[in-house]
């Protein structure tokens, strides 16, 4: 199950049990929608309650981000997770956005909205 969330310049998404194959569909829908009418996006996603994730979750997250590589600026990650956090590593040889691990949710936020300033 998820839950999303979206403002001008930043989708959030955080993951409770198992990240399912709908589960990734809803977000892309999401960010598809974001990127085709406001350009590039951040996004916060919170992994700190995911149990795990399908195969087939994993296969579709590598399509979409080969297709989106250039559709974000920065990715913050929320996991305490050593698996997650060098999947979110691996992640950026396909996207140019910066992507960084955090345990804390004040400071992901505040790291994204500094670059929302930074492009205002």
């Amino acid at each position: 199950m998820i839950t999303t969330d979206h403002r001008a310049n930043l989708v959030t998404v955080a993951v409770f049990g198992e990240f399912t194959l709908p589960d990734y569909k809803e977000f892309e829908e999401l960010v598809n929608y974001k990127v085709k009418f406001e350009g590039s996006v951040n996004l916060l996603i919170d992994l700190r309650e995911m149990a795990g994730f399908t195969l087939d979750v994993a296969w579709e997250e590598i399509k979409f981000s080969r297709q989106h590589a250039h559709d974000f600026g920065r990715i913050a990650v929320l996991t305490e997770d050593q698996w997650m956090t060098w999947s979110a590593w691996v992640s950026q040889l396909f996207v140019d956005a910066e992507v960084l691990v955090f345990h804390d949710e004040a400071e992901a936020r505040a790291w994204l909205e500094a670059e929302e300033e930074a492009a205002r």
